[in-house]
């Protein structure tokens, strides 16, 4: 394994966690936005410091099915988190107003099972992430 794939897989159990223990709400909060942070770091990191033209123009990985669907794994990611971040907002104005209680358990509820989809995204991400960056050995563990 690479050093950003270890890197997504710590960050994973460290969102599981905050996942799991979503009432600390200090915890919670800053270990989603450090996350988000990290995930939208991340393609600079990789792009600044990886030869994408020769893997993607010169061996010709730009037309593989892998590539596009990371890519659009990672797309979808953003935009569940822009969607969990609105969601967390109106959670925060709704609870500091005098609203009805069945509105803000809806709107938890709403929040929590975005939660779940950017966890499922994100895993997925991790996962095409690992195998296009080692082809090589993701093919030996399959055929193992």
């Amino acid at each position: 394994m690479t050093g950003p794939i270890i890197a997504a897989v710590l960050t994973y159990v460290l969102m599981l966690a905050a996942f799991r223990w979503h009432r600390l709400r200090r915890f919670h909060v800053s270990v989603m936005v450090f996350i988000i942070c990290f995930d939208v770091a991340m393609p600079f990191y990789l792009v600044s410091t990886r030869d994408w033209g020769t893997r993607l123009i010169d061996h010709g990985d730009i037309l593989s099915f892998g590539v596009w669907m990371h890519f659009g794994l990672i797309v979808t990611l953003y935009v569940l988190y822009v969607i969990q971040v609105q969601t967390a907002l109106r959670i925060l104005r709704t609870s500091k107003q005098a609203m009805d209680v069945e509105a803000l358990e809806a709107v938890h509820k709403e929040h929590r099972a975005q939660g779940i989809g950017i966890l499922l995204a994100r895993g997925l991400v991790i996962i095409t992430g690992g195998i296009l960056a080692e082809p090589a050995s993701a093919l030996q563990i399959m055929n193992a």
